[in-house]
């Protein structure tokens, strides 16, 4: 009986504040769904970095035979020169820093560009004279390029010395950077949330003062006063939870997995195992949303 009567205010109350109970619905739906935005970007950044970013080498290019490079004055790269650099590279002092080690000559260049490349038009006319012979380094840590690169750079025979994190290093940022949006946005408006799940209780508290009073006199205990007032603000929230899930499961799984991953294969991305995880931390956090909120607006509103 008394769950049955808990149930029946409980909906009285929804039925009361329904425009209110929406509200606190579609804000909630929002604002979670920004933090679970935040949170998947992480993850993608998370993939991006495991899959490429320890994997990344330093590559130096070797001088071709029209480079204007000062360094490249006497023309293409010599034997000589290559095996001087390639002894360097093995060398002791670099040793603490260099993992492996590959060389591919213009030949193997050409091959790859070939694989790469093969439906393009203009890499038909490309031929393997046009390609640079190059030493590829994997380093222990590849946060510690410079070392390569103070080495080398300025070299005779090498034309440039570039590092593939630079090609990761940009995305990276505007994840980041999207990652904070989200979250400064999610802040905003999950205060928005507690603020209207609070005038939410409030009202439906106001608008049964009688029955709260009688409730009071037959020595109803405060949680049982309560309760329906929490169920209230916990239902609505836990249904914006619900909705922000969906909507995150709908934005991965056509948005990134059916448009971003067949346009930009190269990077691995998130799935929709990834918002299934984050989907239990959303429903706390919604409970959580509608218990602060239930705390600061029925100690008062409960009392007579």
């Amino acid at each position: 009986m008394r769950l049955q009567f808990i149930l029946s205010e409980m909906f009285v109350g929804l039925r009361r504040n329904l425009s209110m109970a929406v509200s606190v619905i579609l804000v909630t739906f929002v604002s979670l769904t920004f933090v679970g935005a935040a949170a998947l970007l992480q993850a993608q950044i998370s993939q991006v970095k495991d899959q490429w970013y320890d994997k990344v080498e330093v590559t130096i290019y070797l001088c071709p035979q029209d480079s204007e490079k000062p360094t490249c004055a006497g023309g293409e790269a010599s034997q000589a020169q290559i095996d001087e650099i390639g002894q360097k590279l093995h060398s002791d002092a670099l040793a603490p820093y260099v993992k492996k080690v590959y060389f591919e000559t213009k030949q193997q260049a050409y091959e790859s560009f070939e694989k790469r490349y093969a439906n393009e038009w203009w890499a038909q006319s490309v031929t393997a004279d046009q390609m640079q012979a190059s030493y590829r380094v994997a380093l222990v840590d590849p946060s510690q390029y410079q070392v390569i690169s103070d080495t080398f750079t300025g070299h005779t025979g090498v034309d440039v010395v570039q590092d593939q994190r630079k090609v990761f290093e940009p995305l990276i940022l505007v994840l980041n950077r999207a990652t904070l949006i989200s979250g400064g946005l999610a802040v905003v408006m999950l205060l928005a949330a507690t603020l209207l799940i609070t005038t939410t209780i409030r009202l439906s508290a106001m608008s049964r003062r009688r029955e709260t009073g009688i409730m009071r006199l037959v020595g109803a205990s405060n949680l049982f006063i309560q309760l329906p007032f929490m169920l209230e603000g916990a239902i609505a929230a836990t249904i914006g939870a619900g909705l922000a899930v969906v909507g995150l499961w709908f934005g991965v799984r056509y948005l990134v997995q059916d448009w971003l991953a067949t346009s930009v294969r190269w990077i691995p991305y998130i799935g929709a195992g990834d918002v299934w995880t984050v989907a239990p931390f959303l429903l706390a956090a919604a409970i959580l949303l509608a218990a602060i909120s239930s705390l600061v607006s029925l100690g008062r509103y409960t009392k007579v």
